[in-house]
């Protein structure tokens, strides 16, 4: 049985770099099926979900190599299946990007319903609107998802809710249909625009990731040929962050990027902690030498307070001078790890 054993009371010190983003990850990697040519990817980080991608793309027929632990070219010019594998694909939520890399390739894809992490009711149904949308068919039977077409063709595409997963699945599948395709009402986090610029770098036609209305061009193929970084994770940034706060501690998180983190600093230094970037703008350091006090925080789509900081942020604020109000307004059931029947 593996364990952790913790031995309390000291403050964190020193420098500790930030891995690629997972979210960045997962979408990515899923994206080289678009290309015609190899994908060096670097800055991956190494968890368990990008090595499950990596499995499910190996048993499609793309060729795998690893250059380092966080640098991989994958090529999937080869692959001619449009099926992926159940028992992989159904032990991630983010395996649903498959459906739009897959249909954007073939007109045809067959995935299982997405696993991973419960954080209560995680519907696709803005997937399914942006795939429809587009011109194609989708049906739903024996926990597989199918979704094809004869053309995909370029659409306006509104999304009722904010969703990440949704906008990056119809970016996916419309960066080769014809003509061009809005998305409205789109997701802006970080790991949206990182997908969009690595599209764009392998020769697609995206603007205006990052803000509520993309629009992308539809291109003919995907030669890629190139190298692409994945943009640092604001998530493993922000734990460390709190992580000093928490303890009292002095330390220094490099390999950053301070704009995706500014929610979480407003809020550290609004309870007291000291968070100072650099001259080069790729590190924070983060200190907290005195007793912190309470505030309020609500979760919001970024670049609002990221719920996936929620619980990190929970614990800070269990040490804080005062009565703080935590608000979650992104994932009905984040607060389950309070219930005493979560293992």
């Amino acid at each position: 049985m593996q364990k952790l054993l913790i031995t309390g009371g000291t403050p964190l010190e020193g420098q500790i770099p930030i891995s690629g983003a997972k979210n960045s990850a997962v979408a990515i990697i899923p994206a080289t099926l678009l290309v015609d040519g190899p994908c060096r990817i670097e800055n991956v980080p190494d968890i368990q979900d990008v090595k499950v991608f990596i499995k499910i793309l190996e048993n499609i027929g793309a060729k795998i190599e690893y250059i380092d632990n966080s640098t991989i070219i994958i090529d999937s010019s080869r692959i001619d299946c449009y099926e992926a594998h159940y028992d992989e694909a159904n032990r991630i939520r983010a395996s649903y990007y498959l459906l739009g890399a897959l249909l954007g390739r073939f007109k045809n894809a067959k995935v299982s319903f997405p696993g991973g992490c419960d954080f209560g009711s995680r519907p696709i149904d803005q997937h399914i609107k942006a795939f429809e949308a587009i011109g194609a068919n989708v049906n739903i039977e024996h926990g597989l998802i199918n979704v094809r077409t004869d053309n995909l063709n370029g659409a306006s595409v509104y999304m009722d809710v904010v969703s990440v997963g949704a906008t990056i699945n119809a970016m996916l599948a419309s960066v080769k249909a014809n003509g061009t395709t809005i998305i409205e009402n789109a997701a802006k986090e970080p790991h949206i625009v990182d997908v969009a610029n690595f599209l764009n770098n392998m020769g697609a036609n995206i603007i205006g990731a990052g803000t509520d209305i993309i629009k992308i061009k539809g291109v003919d193929r995907l030669p890629g040929g190139t190298t692409y970084s994945i943009v640092p994770d604001q998530i493993e940034a922000g734990t460390f962050m709190i992580a000093s706060a928490i303890t009292g501690g002095d330390v220094t998180i490099k390999n950053v990027i301070p704009k995706h983190l500014e929610s979480l600093s407003a809020k550290l230094i609004e309870m007291g902690a000291s968070v100072e970037e650099n001259d080069n703008g790729d590190t924070l350091r983060i200190r907290a030498d005195k007793k912190l006090s309470a505030v309020n925080i609500k979760t919001q789509p970024y670049p609002g307070f990221p719920t996936d900081l929620q619980p990190q942020t929970t614990a800070l604020l269990a040490q804080a001078a005062g009565t703080s109000i935590i608000t979650e307004a992104v994932w009905d059931s984040r607060f389950q790890y309070g219930s005493p029947n979560k293992s």
